[in-house]
């Protein structure tokens, strides 16, 4: 077995560009340059660091202004749901969901409906399969495919990478004319499968708080946030 502890990190820097995410501010991402560590053990380690994935690409977000982009990780274990969050697992009972490790045929008929409803002027529009799998998959990860049922129609996927004691949320796409909250659903099932099967944390990304599309993880609570290296 791999011993990352004594295995070297090469980053290497891309070229600074405009913030995806909060407008005036120039991005900078620290890529991994080793292969050694495109392992589920070796991501693991490094998910733990403040890293991600995008693809086969391991990364974290080094900008020289800016240290908007704080790494989360909720705690499945002590997960305690709001009031909302309640009225949510209320809408679950009427859905029924599964963890697979391949997609449904019908799930691209579901994501260009999405991209093309939510996502139109973003840089995966128009919907294409190989893009899709080149952004959410990677060949040496652990990858599982949350699937979720309104009356045995797919309504719901979202993208999970599973590591020993932990999740990763990768991506989710849904009906974008359905009435239920379903990207909060999404990870609410990501929660219960992590208590299921035993996982300690489930990571859905980064927290920005000035960014509205990616400031509603610190809802799920209790959550760490990464800071000064240390989670807290």
């Amino acid at each position: 077995m791999t011993s990352y502890n004594k295995l070297s990190l090469r980053i290497g820097l891309t070229p600074t560009s405009d913030c995806n995410y909060l407008p005036g501010e120039q991005e900078q991402l620290g890529v991994v340059m080793d292969h050694q560590w495109m392992t589920p053990l070796g991501y693991g380690v490094l998910i733990a660091s403040g890293y991600r994935r995008s693809g086969n690409a391991l990364y974290r977000p080094m900008c020289q202004s800016c240290q908007a982009c704080t790494p989360l990780r909720v705690d499945c274990e002590q997960f305690a749901p709001s009031k909302s969050q309640k009225r949510q697992l209320n809408q679950m009972k009427k859905l029924r969901w599964e963890f697979k490790p391949n997609l449904d045929p019908d799930w691209f008929a579901l994501y260009e409906r999405y991209i093309r409803l939510r996502h139109a002027g973003g840089t995966m529009y128009p919907a294409n399969k190989e893009q899709f799998f080149d952004f959410c998959t990677a060949a040496w990860m652990d990858t599982l495919f949350l699937h979720v049922y309104e009356d045995n129609k797919l309504i719901a996927v979202a993208i999970t990478d599973v590591f020993d004691d932990a999740l990763s949320a990768v991506y989710s796409f849904f009906e974008p004319e359905s009435s239920l909250s379903l990207g909060t659903l999404c990870v609410l099932y990501q929660i219960q499968y992590g208590r299921q099967t035993g996982r300690k944390w489930l990571y859905p990304g980064y927290q920005i708080d000035r960014c509205k599309a990616m400031n509603y993880k610190v809802r799920f609570k209790p959550y760490q946030k990464l800071i000064d290296g240390c989670w807290q």
